[in-house]
Formats: C-alpha cells, structure tokens, sequence
C-alpha cells in the first residue's frame, strides 16, 4: 500500500488524500471476531452471545476468535491476514490494550478493523463515536464502513490513544493491581493514580528533538496524546501550533516536571476537575514527529513504555511520530465523536 503523506491531509476535516481506496468488505464474507477472554467483566459466553444475536439480526456471518492475552498477537496477526484475503474485517473484542494488539495487526496487513469496546475508559471507541455498549457496538460496526483514521507509531509499535514514558507506566502496573484487588471502575483507576504520583521520585533527563526545536528536560514523565477525547477529559490540550489537531493531524505532548508533595496534590485535584493545563508543572506542545534520548545508567539501553494501557521495554533512542499509513476503521458514515462523560 502507498504511504499517505502528512502534507497530503486535511486534518481539519479528517479527510485522508493521497491515500489508495480503503480495503473492500464483502458482506457475504464472514467477519473475523477476535475475543480477549480476560477483558471486561463480561464472561466469554456473555460476550459470544452479544456478537451472535446481533450477526443473527442482520444476517451476517461471522468467526469468533477467542484467545487469552498470551496469544492474542498470535491470533490478531493471523486473522488480519485472512480478513485481507477474504475482504472483510478483523474485530477487536476488548478493551483498548487489546485492541492496540488487533489495530497492530491491522494496521500491517493494510485490512479494515472493527471494535467492540470491553474497557474501563474506551477512548478510542468513543472518540470515534463507536457506543462503549457491546450490542450497540456490534449492530453499529454490521453497517459499517472502513474509514481513515490517524494512528501514532512508538519505534515499532502502534499506538491509538496514548504512548508514555517515566512514571505513567508505573501508574498503569498501579492500576492493574488496584482493579484486581478492589475491581474495575473510573474512581479505582483515580485512586490508584494518585497512590502512584504521591511516591513519584524518579526523574528523567530527555533530550528530545521534533525536528524543529531541540530540548533538554528533566521530567517524572512524558505523556503523548493521539486521543481528543481523553486530553479534553484532562484539560490538558496543547496550544494550537500545526495543522489540525492531537489524534487528527498531530500529537500532543505532555510533560510533567518534578515538583513537591503540595503541588503534586493541587495537580491531582487539577486533573480530576479536568483543568490539567493549568496546574503548575504541566507543559504540553504539538508535534508531527519527535526522537527522544533518555540519559540511562551505564549498561541500560532499554527504558519502559506505556501505550494503550500496556507496558514493554523499549531500546533507546525512542521514535514517536504520526504515521503516513492510517488505520481502516468501520464507523457509522455519520458518526461524530462522543460529549465528554462526567467522572474522572
């Protein structure tokens, strides 16, 4: 498939140009469902049954997947290659670290990609106005069609909503932990955050170059945003610097410089108020593509990233950027991105 060039997108419309047709859908050809058993609280069985009834209320086909985190690149990758054979598309059952796993498949093999959401916050299906309800979003994907969307790239990873380094993958390993012990839900997710940023000690020192400015900073972490929705949901937008906007047209940055125990505390009551921006430490920019160089300790030429919720090592330097090729995603022709929701 040709690269689409940044130059060559309206950003402001969302339109992709210079870009060959997106992948046809042969309604006739079963789509490809490719289930995380463990995402959710919805057991396999509840799950198999909402995408049956709504392929049985369409008249649809479909092959259901089911797969556990261990094999689900496995899975993924193998699927979308069949969806690509067989023109139709692979449809990711999870939350938003599994579909990172399936728009990476997705995304390689050049196939279309659909998405029943199963997550905590689902950014990613609501900023394209996918309903984070399993049958809506099972009915809705049935008349879709595949549309561009922008994707960012993290050395050789895709990511969809958010790709980070420093503190914000200790706060997601935090996390995990605080949901297995006390369950899922939004205010579980904030208490552990704020768990995790009241220990935050260890600084980095980055050297980050865009291509048009080169910094030296020491920060706990950087935080890049390619989701709308969640930057609104903190308050924490950059000024408006390029064409387009964070996730249609650009990224944002977000940097967190070391500060105290007080204003660490007045930064989370910030966040949670949703007026991240303007809480002291906060720095945030737009950008196309940016190499950063973390300073690691003699012998370490990994650090660890975070993206979509999941957390890898990754060697230095670290190459983010706004991919030319978008990803195919099935959405309504008509739908807009989802109003921000009340809560943390």
């Amino acid at each position: 498939m040709t690269d689409c060039l940044p130059t060559e997108r309206d950003g402001a419309n969302g339109a992709w140009r210079g870009c060959p047709p997106a992948p046809a859908i042969d309604p006739a050809s079963p789509l490809l469902f490719v289930i995380n058993a463990s995402a959710g609280a919805l057991d396999l069985d509840a799950k198999r049954a909402v995408i049956q009834a709504a392929l049985a209320s369409h008249g649809r086909k479909g092959e259901l997947l089911s797969c556990n985190p261990g094999n689900l690149a496995q899975v993924a990758t193998a699927a979308a290659v069949r969806a690509l054979e067989r023109n139709t598309a692979v449809i990711a059952v999870g939350g938003d670290g599994s579909l990172n796993t399936v728009a990476q498949a997705a995304h390689a093999a050049g196939c279309a990609m659909g998405v029943i959401p199963y997550g905590t916050f689902n950014y990613f299906a609501r900023a394209h106005g996918i309903p984070t309800e399993p049958l809506a979003a099972a009915r809705l994907l049935l008349d879709a069609r595949p549309q561009p969307v922008q994707v960012g790239g993290i050395n050789d990873r895709v990511f969809l909503v958010n790709a980070s380094l420093g503190i914000y993958p200790e706060l997601l390993q935090d996390r995990e932990a605080f949901k297995a012990r006390f369950g899922r839900s939004r205010w579980v997710a904030f208490i552990a955050a704020c768990n995790t940023l009241l220990r935050a000690q260890r600084r980095l020192r980055l050297h980050i170059d865009t291509g048009i400015d080169v910094r030296d900073l020491q920060t706990l972490t950087l935080f890049i945003g390619n989701n709308p929705l969640q930057l609104q949901q903190f308050g924490a937008e950059p000024a408006d610097t390029l064409a387009g906007t964070p996730g249609d047209g650009s990224l944002a940055a977000l940097v967190l410089r070391p500060i105290g125990t007080v204003a660490m505390i007045r930064l989370m009551l910030h966040g949670a108020m949703g007026r991240l921006g303007e809480a002291a430490g906060i720095e945030s920019f737009e950008f196309l593509s940016m190499v950063v160089k973390p300073r690691l300790s003699r012998g370490h030429r990994t650090v660890k990233i975070a993206f979509d919720g999941e957390v890898a090592r990754m060697r230095t330097p670290i190459d983010i950027r706004v991919l030319d090729q978008p990803l195919y995603l099935l959405k309504a022709p008509a739908s807009t991105s989802a109003t921000r929701p009340p809560g943390p």
